[in-house]
This record gives structure tokens, C-alpha cells and sequence, in this order.
């Protein structure tokens, strides 16, 4: 059986020249104590600290695969959207050159399409993350989406609406000339013209056709009258002038005329007879000044001859047309 002695510590006295064995008091053994405990806490706390900087607890590794994972799923969502983005330009170019073209309407402008969605603090409550930038696109790209498909979705029920009244459109669309075109003759176009009594260049917002005085003048398209008679309001020093409302946003104008034959508010057919040409107003000779107002503009009237008219007969008439000289009115 061994026996454990007791290790006392000794301390050399030089006054005694002799070693004196030393007692440590309480108070002194509670510090040593005290100083191990702490250095020992003090110890094994930055062990911890570097640990936990260095090895990811299981709790860690489980949240990191599940933001790794919500990452590719974000990068997958905006791949995905990027690609219906570019369905959705395919139909807006669709809608815009081909469907508005085909029913003579103006297509949607670029700034209503994309305008901004809500105002700078729409998505502020995704402040606050590691990836707060790239959540923040992601939600406006696909608010812009989710207002672009609407707009086209809008759009669509027009264009399906137009296409049921298909019938009536033509009807109302200016499709002839005015005056039969072996008795008359285009003498000066749409576009800035020199007028030959206030002698000076200014905009001539239709065209001028010569005829013999009294020659038929005809509706170019179903409608109802406005106005028939001298001196409408707005029309100084075109005479006698007829307006027709088609509809749909089209009107027509015919000026200078030598009498009507039609009366305000009375519907008219397309090649009804309308008046005779005359030279009334401001105007240097017999011809009719035709003007054709789309949608609340003046749009050049040559377009509209397309029902009389072969395919050498427009060629020519829109070369006349584009012709600098002297207008008649």
C-alpha cells in the first residue's frame, strides 16, 4: 500500500541561515485558486471563439446548404423570367407593327409599356439582408412583368375588339378619291407648300385635284355630315367645305366646293354625292382641296386612294405627290 506524503513548499530565511517551511493563508489560496479558474474560463473561451470561426456548428451547415440552395433557386427564377421577358417583347412587337397595323391603330407607346411600378420606398422592407440588392431586382423585374402583361392583355381585348368591328372600320376608312381620277388631277401634295395668294410657305394639310367647275365630288367613305356650307368656324378661306365624321377617329374634309348637296347630321355612303367642284374661298382656280384627319391629325390623303388605283397608278400619283410646287389654296 503506498503512502502519499504531503508536498510542503520551503523558504530559505537568511536572518536563521535556515529554511522555513512556508503557510500559505486562505485569503492567498482563494487568489491562486480564483487566477486558475479565470485564466482557465478566459482560456477556453477563445478556444471557443476560434472554433466557432473556423468549424461551422451543425446548425450553420444546415442554414448555409438552405441559402446556397435559395440562391440557385433566385438565379433559376430570374433565368426564367428573362426568358418569358423576351416572349412578352416577341408579342408586344407583334401587337405593335403587325395586329395595330393591320386595324390602323396607334400602336402603345414605349414609356406607358415600361414605366416604373410604386414609388423609392416600395421595397424597403427588404432592407437589411446579405443579398438585398439582387431580391430588390428581382421583385421590381417582376412587377414590371406583371404591369407589361397586363398593358398587353388590355391591349388584346382592343385588338379583339377592333377585329369584331372589322366590317365597320373598312366602311369607315377613306378608300377612294374623291373625284373619279380620269376627271381630275393631282396638282400639289401634303407638306409645306407655297400658297399663292398669301404668298409665303406654309403647311398644306391636304391635296389639291383639279376638275372643270361643277365636276361630282363623292364621300370617300361611310359617314355622317358636320358640316356643310360657307365659312365653318376654323375654316377661314376655304368656302364651301363639307366634313364628314367616319368614325373610329377618320374625318374628311373638302373645301372650295361650288355647292352641297348633302346637310348636317344627314349619313352619307361611300361614292355619295357630297357637292361640285367650284372655287370658293381662297383659291386660284376650279379644284377641290381634300384633307383626311386621323385620330385629330392630318395625315397625307394619297394613302387613301388605294381602292381606285393600280399598283403603277399609286406609284405614280405618291411621286406627283411628294413634288415641290406651288399649292392652289
Amino acid at each position: 500500500m503506498k503512502i502519499f506524503k504531503t508536498k510542503h513548499t520551503y523558504k530559505f530565511n537568511p536572518h536563521t541561515l535556515s529554511y522555513e517551511k512556508v503557510v500559505e493563508s486562505v485569503r492567498d489560496k482563494v487568489r491562486k485558486i480564483s487566477f486558475t479558474v479565470a485564466f482557465g474560463l478566459v482560456l477556453g473561451v477563445a478556444f471557443m471563439i476560434v472554433g466557432y470561426q473556423i468549424v461551422d456548428s451543425p446548425k450553420e451547415r444546415v442554414m448555409k446548404r438552405e441559402i446556397a440552395q435559395y440562391k440557385r433557386q433566385l438565379a433559376s427564377m430570374n433565368a426564367r423570367m428573362a426568358r418569358n421577358e423576351k416572349v412578352l417583347e416577341e408579342l408586344e412587337n407583334r401587337d405593335d407593327n403587325i395586329y395595330r397595323v393591320i386595324f390602323e391603330s396607334e400602336p402603345i407607346s414605349e414609356n406607358v409599356r415600361k414605366s416604373g411600378i410604386g414609388g423609392v420606398d416600395r421595397y424597403n422592407d427588404l432592407d437589411g439582408y446579405n443579398c438585398t440588392d439582387e431580391i430588390k431586382r428581382t421583385a421590381q423585374k417582376l412587377d414590371e412583368l406583371s404591369k407589361r402583361l397586363y398593358i398587353q392583355s388590355v391591349s388584346f381585348d382592343e385588338l379583339s375588339s377592333m377585329a369584331q368591328t372589322k366590317h365597320d372600320r373598312l366602311e369607315a376608312m377613306p378608300a377612294i378619291m374623291p373625284i373619279r381620277k380620269n376627271q381630275c388631277k393631282l396638282v400639289s401634295g401634303f407638306g409645306s407648300r407655297y400658297h399663292p395668294i398669301l404668298h409665303r410657305r406654309r403647311m398644306h394639310t391636304g391635296v389639291d385635284l383639279t376638275a372643270r367647275k361643277g365636276t361630282a365630288i363623292y364621300a370617300t367613305a361611310d359617314g355622317k355630315v358636320t358640316n356643310a356650307g360657307r365659312d365653318a368656324k376654323g375654316l377661314s378661306g376655304y368656302g364651301i367645305t363639307v366634313i364628314i365624321n367616319h368614325g373610329f377617329g377618320y374625318q374628311t374634309l373638302y373645301a372650295h366646293l361650288n355647292d352641297v348637296k348633302v346637310r348636317p347630321g344627314q349619313s352619307v355612303k361611300r361614292g355619295e354625292l357630297i357637292g361640285h367642284v367650284g372655287s370658293t374661298g381662297l383659291s386660284q382656280g376650279p379644284h377641290l382641296h381634300y384633307e383626311v384627319i386621323q385620330n385629330g391629325n392630318r395625315v397625307n390623303p394619297v394613302y387613301y386612294f388605294f381602292n381606285d388605283l393600280n399598283a403603277s397608278e399609286y406609284e405614280d400619283i405618291i411621286e406627283i405627290g411628294n413634288q415641290e410646287n406651288q399649292c392652289l389654296s
